[in-house]
């Protein structure tokens, strides 16, 4: 019977999508306005190492398109992207707010997108 072997990316993916379906995390915002935001970027590090300590694998290439807004119930979809260019989505959704701290639980997507041709 042939050996089916997976690549390291294909391996940390998996890994990802059965390992954090669903983590909760905070963050801790500082601003003057009313509603709290997390910057797109600051989002992005913080689902990374979120991510990492979870799976116990390297930190992970993520990108988040827009700021969390510290509204309960928001939800953003960031994208990890590894090395082989393919990639996982990744849902974050605002679970409370406390102040201007924002909680959210990160859920990934059980099934990687190949990478482009």
């Amino acid at each position: 019977m042939p050996a089916i072997r997976l690549s390291a990316a294909a391996s940390i993916l998996s890994a990802v999508a059965v390992g954090t379906l669903l983590v909760g995390c905070s963050a801790s915002v500082t601003t003057g306005k009313s509603t709290p935001k997390l910057s797109a970027d600051k989002l992005a590090t913080t689902v990374s190492e979120k991510l990492a300590a979870t799976t116990g694998q390297p930190k992970p290439d993520i990108t988040c398109p827009e700021d969390l807004t510290g509204k309960v119930g928001t939800t953003t979809r960031c994208k990890l992207t590894a090395s082989d260019g393919s990639t996982l989505g990744v849902t974050v959704t605002v679970s409370s707010v406390d102040g201007d701290n924002i909680n959210f639980d990160i859920k990934a997507d059980t099934t990687p997108s190949p990478a482009a041709s």
